[in-house]
């Protein structure tokens, strides 16, 4: 396996480490804050560098320069594919954004300790390999949105259960898979219990009340950032999937699709503003796993590029809320709230991301949605109709959630609510990538291919016969060459 000509990953994973430890018992809130911008932005250039780095060997996965960290903890510990090398850049450029756009009057607040500390273990899981190594780390992210809900005095017996339940089920299945040995066929316990763990990791109906008692009682950076990755759709590409028989993949998709259409129904008649944007995350995110489970070469390309887009544009529409409520509090949707003419910049930003978020032509999300869609219909007609209706339902959302929250009523207010220069920074990035994905799709979709190809070729060559399942695509010749 090539290597990347610099430790990237090692040091994007440790620096929020490093972060940490600079920025405790420093009581000086400025000082703090630079530091952790300082840190975050740093983490940044380093996953960036790791995926140019990894583009120019032009090979489908590559370990990093030093590889301590895999010598410690396994040779699948630090390694970069064509599936996680957008990800990593995308994860800490969401964290580098919400630390940045903090305002002042709420940084004293801010969980900025544990937020380091989840950001280095967000990026070692997506850039891990290991089995184990995954499970362990999915395990350990649940830990600093619990200590802080803890902190708060808020109740944390849902998402604590939901939780333990569901890294408890990874690791048991996964034992029972390890047991079983290399086999064409897995038990359908172990099976099972690896599919019951990620629908709960990601939220999916009846097992959902843990994400949306986590935006009530976290503070919403937290919540934020621990559902936007999207790391139950990570764990099952990487442990379900590969393992899965058909059974489980359509189960998971049926699931899903009754999620997407059922949280698009509810965030439709939500009155609380940060519940409609848990359950149109859920819906959305719902459509990245019935991408994930069609396992067809346009499906899966869909989905990998639905869940890039539904990164971006709901963390940029969180990011919003977030700035809203930072100045109005709990925001409702019972009333009009008339805020267009106090910031009209973010009101622009509330509409891109939400219309982004369902696929509008011109934005990131519409090739994704599209190429979806078309994979969905291909195989089962039915599901593609659902989707649709889902997207629908979803847009009449967003804009009623946007005529509630900007127009309606002419309010005066004693203070100025205009964006800070910050919230603006974190807006202009992330508008210039959501415009600039959808005005030019072909190399995000160019390599969202070439990773849903690849995934679906390991998936068909089964270990115990693999002359009767030998795909034809370059990857599974053994090729590190992309075409």
């Amino acid at each position: 396996m090539p290597e990347l000509f610099l430790p990237w990953l090692e040091l994007a994973i440790l620096l929020p480490i490093v972060g940490t430890l600079l920025v405790v018992g420093v009581r000086d809130l400025e000082e703090r804050m630079k530091r952790a911008i300082t840190i975050s932005a740093l983490t940044f250039v380093s996953t960036f560098g790791a995926w140019l780095d990894f583009s120019r060997l032009r090979s489908f996965e590559a370990h990093d320069h030093w590889n301590l960290l895999s010598r410690m903890f396994g040779s699948d510990a630090v390694v970069i594919d064509e599936l996680s090398a957008p990800l990593l850049p995308l994860a800490a450029l969401l964290y580098l954004l919400t630390i940045i756009s903090t305002l002042r009057t709420k940084s004293r607040r801010f969980p900025l300790v544990s937020t380091l500390i989840s950001e280095s273990l967000l990026l070692a899981a997506l850039s891990c390999r290991s089995h184990w190594g995954l499970i362990a780390l999915l395990g350990l992210q649940a830990l600093p949105p619990f200590f802080e809900m803890r902190s708060r005095g808020r109740s944390t017996r849902i998402f604590a259960i939901h939780s333990i339940l569901s890294i408890a089920l990874l690791a048991i299945g996964w034992a029972m898979i390890d047991a079983e040995g290399v086999k064409s066929e897995h038990s359908i316990w172990a099976i099972g219990m690896l599919t019951a763990a990620v629908l709960i990791r990601s939220g999916c109906v009846p097992v959902h009340c843990w994400m949306t008692d986590l935006f009530e009682n976290a503070s919403f950076a937290t919540a934020l950032l621990y559902v936007t990755p999207m790391v139950g759709a990570y764990a099952t590409v990487r442990l379900v999937l590969p393992v899965a028989p058909d059974w489980a993949l359509r189960l998971i998709a049926l699931i899903s699709l009754v999620t997407a259409v059922y949280a698009a129904g509810m965030a439709l008649v939500q009155r609380e503003a940060r519940r409609f944007f848990c359950y149109l995350f859920l819906s959305n995110s719902s459509l990245v796993l019935i991408g994930l489970e069609i396992a067809t070469p346009i499906g899966l390309t869909g989905g990998l590029c639905v869940w890039l887009s539904v990164g971006m544009s709901l963390a940029g529409l969180g990011l919003t809320l977030r700035a809203l409520e930072s100045r109005k509090g709990r925001l409702s949707l019972d009333h009009y709230h008339g805020l267009y003419q106090h910031m009209p910049s973010l009101a622009a930003f509330f509409l891109l991301t939400a219309l982004a978020s369902i696929g509008f032509p011109g934005t990131v999300g519409f090739v994704g949605a599209e190429l979806l869609v078309e994979g969905a219909v291909d195989v089962y007609p039915i599901v593609g109709m659902l989707v649709v209706c889902a997207g629908a339902l979803n847009g009449i959302a967003v804009l009623q959630a946007y005529f509630r929250l900007f127009t309606g009523t002419d309010q005066r207010y004693s203070i100025s609510l205009q964006a800070r220069w910050p919230e603006k920074f974190a807006v202009l990035v992330l508008s210039l990538l959501i415009i600039g994905g959808g005005l030019v799709p072909q190399p995000g979709v160019q390599s969202r291919y070439h990773a849903a190809t690849e995934i679906i070729a390991r998936r068909l060559v089964t270990p115990s016969h693999p002359e009767e399942h030998a795909p034809t695509h370059p990857y599974a010749s053994g090729s590190t060459h992309r075409d």
